[in-house]
């Protein structure tokens, strides 16, 4: 007799509480082995194939390709172990056992809302999933599902106060409500089944801080056709990731900026030199890498988060650089692991790989967590400068200009060098201005005389 197993969208990680299907690797009728990919989505911090922890017959999947779904939310059924017919192909799930899943999970729902579902490795706690799915504009959402699903239920709104347990599923709701004061008994749900959403909260707050009245020369309704105007582009998947976490920097961290402008002639001519000695080519990015490790180990400062909670400056002991990769997808920043202990040939080659996955697609969340320190390379855009949004919680990051010929004085006369400018912003909490001026001039030094660095390696 075969067992009809359901197969939740599982925990992804990092705090990922959502993800989108982008493409099926398998279909109803399929046979799948344990372990094996059967969808690709996308999350905010990379595209990722969910393997199945089940072995048999795909009898349903829930969500078409383009479909948002919340951790925990049934991704297909499989019917494991030998049919009772022997024909070797498993029953479609009937249209109750469909309809069943969903409310078992809002019965779990109901008990305790603190799970955050199926971990991705193991898939060894059990949890709520309250099933809610936000669909493109553009996707085939309206077409009939693979499997026969209940009529929609009606949608229940929470009460003013509620008793018993709070129709909350995402951790990060819950934490946001707890950093503004908010009690969320007293919040009205905006999902299904009157679940409370992020937007709730942040809807809530801003009531609270809005002024008591509105003037009267902006009504509501010229207001919304004011803002119907236009094309409108969720700020999602990587875009909305980037939004939140800049948005984030700018709010929490009171940042400074301080550049210089370096002859980086003699820079240009060691690399050519390394390159032309045989070997693996060495990266421009590379060499600024390698000084920027060498100046952290000088002023550890920089290389530090705050823990605002306790009041403390953590300084951490390894190097994780993190370098912007501009992709199709948007803005990424992939983490070089323990940069301070490579050479420049290593790190050379870790940024190509690393580079390469960004542009296919294919970084795992880990591959874009963890950095302490982030080099900008927004050179290659043809620009000289910019002022740097700290990759929050890191406490500082080094932008890179163009380097171009310009007129220079060198040895007392005008000449044509390479120039380059330098920016660093930092995080005033964690130095003073004296401080990252040093880390700069020390930079600005190994770039105009790279003599300079091989003093401390």
């Amino acid at each position: 007799m075969a067992q009809v197993l359901e197969f939740k969208l599982p925990d992804l990680g990092e705090g990922l509480t959502e993800a989108e299907i982008v493409r099926w690797l398998v279909n109803v009728g399929d046979v799948v082995a344990i372990d094996q990919p059967v969808v690709e989505v996308e999350t905010a911090k990379a595209m990722v194939e969910v393997p199945c922890p089940y072995g048999g017959v795909v009898t349903a999947r829930f969500g078409e390709e383009g479909t948002e779904l919340p951790v925990g939310a049934p991704l297909l059924t499989v019917a494991v172990g030998e049919p009772a017919d022997g024909a070797g192909a498993a029953a479609p799930v009937p249209a109750a056992a469909a309809a069943a899943a969903p409310a078992k999970a809002e019965a779990k729902d109901a008990e305790s809302s603190e799970y955050s579902g199926n971990v991705l490795v193991g898939y060894g706690t059990a949890g709520p999933a309250a099933r809610r799915r936000r669909v493109r504009r553009d996707s085939p959402a309206a077409q009939p599902a693979q499997v026969a699903a209940a009529p929609a239920a009606p949608v229940a709104v929470a009460p003013a106060v509620v008793d018993g347990p709070v129709p909350v599923i995402s951790p990060l709701v819950r934490k946001l409500a707890r950093e503004k004061g908010l009690d969320l008994r007293a919040l009205r749900g905006s999902g299904p089944e009157g679940l409370i959403l992020r937007a709730d909260v942040e809807r809530a707050v801003r009531e609270a801080e809005a002024p008591a009245a509105v003037p009267a020369a902006q009504p509501a309704a010229a207001a919304r056709s004011v803002a119907a105007v236009g094309e409108r582009v969720p700020l999602r998947g990587v875009r909305g990731a980037v939004a939140d976490k800049l948005s984030r920097s700018r709010t929490e961290i009171p940042d400074a900026t301080t550049w210089v402008d370096a002859d980086a002639t003699e820079l240009m001519a060691a690399r050519a030199a390394m390159n032309a000695a045989g070997g693996p080519k060495i990266s421009v990015l590379a060499l600024l890498a390698r000084i920027c490790t060498a100046g952290l180990a000088r002023f550890p400062e920089l290389n530090s988060t705050v823990d605002t909670a306790a009041r403390e400056i953590v300084r951490l002991p390894s190097v994780h650089l993190g370098f912007a990769a501009q992709t199709e997808r948007g803005l990424v920043v992939p983490v070089v692991r323990e940069a301070h202990t490579r050479s420049a040939e290593s790190l050379t080659a870790e940024f190509a790989r690393l580079t390469e996955s960004a542009r296919q697609g294919t970084l795992t969340p880990a591959d874009l967590t963890g950095g302490t320190f982030t080099l900008n390379n927004y050179g290659v855009f043809g620009v000289d400068g910019s002022t740097p949004i700290i990759n929050h919680p890191e406490a500082a990051m080094l932008g890179v200009g163009r380097i171009v010929p310009k007129p220079w004085v060198h040895q007392g006369e005008l000449a044509v060098r390479q120039v380059v400018q330098l920016s660093l912003t930092f995080d005033h909490r964690v130095c003073d201005g004296g401080t990252a001026g040093g880390f700069l001039r020390y930079v600005a030094d190994c770039v105009e005389n790279p003599a300079v660095l091989l003093r401390t390696l």
